[in-house]
């Protein structure tokens, strides 16, 4: 039996390497060159065409390259019955904070007013810190480690999700509680996992009810946002600037008016990458316990959608 990579657009050669490594008599397939789908029983997959598995009679398992899923859970082909699995890395959460840590001190020393003063040779030493609070939309294991180092230094986080949490270190808003958690902040942090509940979140009703000159930072999905709202938003200044690291369509269209607004600033989805050193053991260590019904690690709640 064998496992099947299903990632177009991505090189797959350091997954295989690594797979060989921790299973050398495991069969590796990669899309598009499947030619016996009977034998898949396990897929590892990014961005897979819909409605692919079902041309996999025999399948058992299904992993996400990565910590998301929503990719996966969009193919409402897929069977109930079949098992989903993601990565979970601290490689990804020291990236991700690290990232999120960057785009708040940019923004709360003006680096980008800086670098515009430069080229026009101003020098303006007026208000050169910004009083923020932190608001983090998702306060999973990358939120909370986000809000544990903004915190530590010295910053005010406040925390928003769609579950009541009780015990929760820092003021915590529930599902129904957003536009008071608005009210609290001024600098907005996505990292919600996209569901039916998050996508379009990011639109202009939630930006009309944030403070005047807030400043977003998204680096969860691109489908959180409502691009021409921020562009509105960013246009009255009910936002103040934004710094994204996702997009709608990636790689973003030449012609995407993003590239353009000064007021943005963008990366292309380098906020957290996933480590195949440290992601493949996980697959591999699935694959076993399937072969020996044991529970796996990492199980996706369908309905929860992480």
């Amino acid at each position: 039996m064998s496992l099947a990579i299903i990632s177009p657009g991505k090189n797959p050669d350091i997954w295989i390497e690594q797979f060989n490594k921790l299973d050398p008599e495991l069969s590796i397939k990669v899309y598009p060159e499947i030619t016996e789908p009977e034998k898949v029983e396990y897929v590892f997959l990014w961005q897979h065409p819909e409605g692919i598995l079902s041309d996999f009679p025999n399948l058992k398992l299904i992993s996400s390259m990565g910590a998301g899923v929503d990719h996966i859970l969009r193919d409402k082909s897929i069977p109930t019955d079949i098992p989903i699995v993601r990565i979970v890395d601290d490689k990804l959460t020291f990236s991700m904070t690290n990232y999120v840590v960057m785009a708040v001190l940019n923004y709360h020393r003006q680096i980008s007013r800086y670098q515009m003063n430069q080229t026009r040779k101003v020098w303006d030493m007026s208000t050169p810190e910004l009083d923020v609070t932190i608001g983090v939309m998702g306060v999973g294991a990358l939120g909370k480690d986000v809000m544990d180092k903004l915190s530590y230094m010295g910053f005010p986080v406040v925390g928003f999700g769609f579950s009541e949490k009780t015990d929760f270190e820092y003021p915590y808003y529930a599902k129904d509680q957003l536009d008071e958690f608005l009210k609290e902040v001024n600098v907005l942090v996505c990292l919600l996992p996209l569901t039916p509940d998050t996508e379009n979140i990011l639109n202009a009703e939630l930006f009309e009810k944030c403070n005047p000159n807030t400043y977003l930072i998204n680096v969860a999905r691109g489908r959180h946002l409502v691009e021409e709202d921020l562009t509105k938003a960013l246009e009255t200044g009910q936002l103040s600037g934004a710094m994204l690291d996702v997009y709608r369509e990636e790689p973003l269209p030449k012609g995407h008016p993003f590239w353009e607004n000064w007021k943005i600033t963008m990366t292309p989805h380098i906020a957290s990458v996933t480590n195949p050193q440290a992601a493949a053991p996980q697959v591999i260590e699935n694959i076993k316990r399937i072969r020996e019904n044991r529970e796996l690690v990492n199980v996706v709640n369908r309905v929860k959608g992480y």
